[in-house]
């Protein structure tokens, strides 16, 4: 398992947790679904982990702060000095936990940085859920050859 610095509900580690990715580039009918997916999960009280990086992702966060499930935000980059308001409410509350395999001094998002975030996203994850991979891109490539339950909200794909 990759070393990783906690801020937030530690216990938020012990729950099923189900991992969201999803490529930046995205059908609109994907998008409908991975909104449609995040609403569920935040009305049912699932604890959802991921990146929230890519702007599919952005939007699939902005549906889950706005419900009370327990929430794992995993970054690509050492933690941020200050917070955005829902995220700081959440940490207040105790629903969120923030997990970064970096140094406070990496500030920068790279591909690579992305790469160990979304391989600490599946690790962590009991499940995953994907809105769009694209053929032969990094989330595909990271999903070959899991052994863990995988959900697609591509059905085309």
């Amino acid at each position: 398992m990759t070393k990783f610095k906690l801020m937030g509900n530690n216990s938020l580690l012990s729950l099923q947790k189900t991992g969201f990715l999803c490529s930046r580039k995205i059908s609109a009918t994907c998008v409908l679904r991975s909104y449609d997916w995040a609403i569920f999960q935040a009305n049912a009280g699932n604890c959802v982990i991921g990146g929230f990086h890519s702007k599919i992702e952005k939007d699939v966060l902005h549906f889950l702060l706005k419900g009370t499930q327990p929430l794992v935000i995993v970054l690509a980059r050492g933690f941020y000095s200050r917070w955005q308001p829902e995220i700081k409410t959440r940490l207040d509350k105790g629903n969120l936990l923030i997990v970064s395999p970096f140094d406070d001094s990496v500030q920068v998002v790279t591909p690579q940085t992305c790469f160990i975030r979304n391989k600490l996203i599946i690790e962590m994850a009991d499940k995953i859920v994907i809105g769009h991979a694209c053929t032969n891109g990094q989330v595909s490539k990271l999903l070959d050859g899991l052994d863990k339950p995988v959900e697609n909200l591509d059905y085309n794909n």
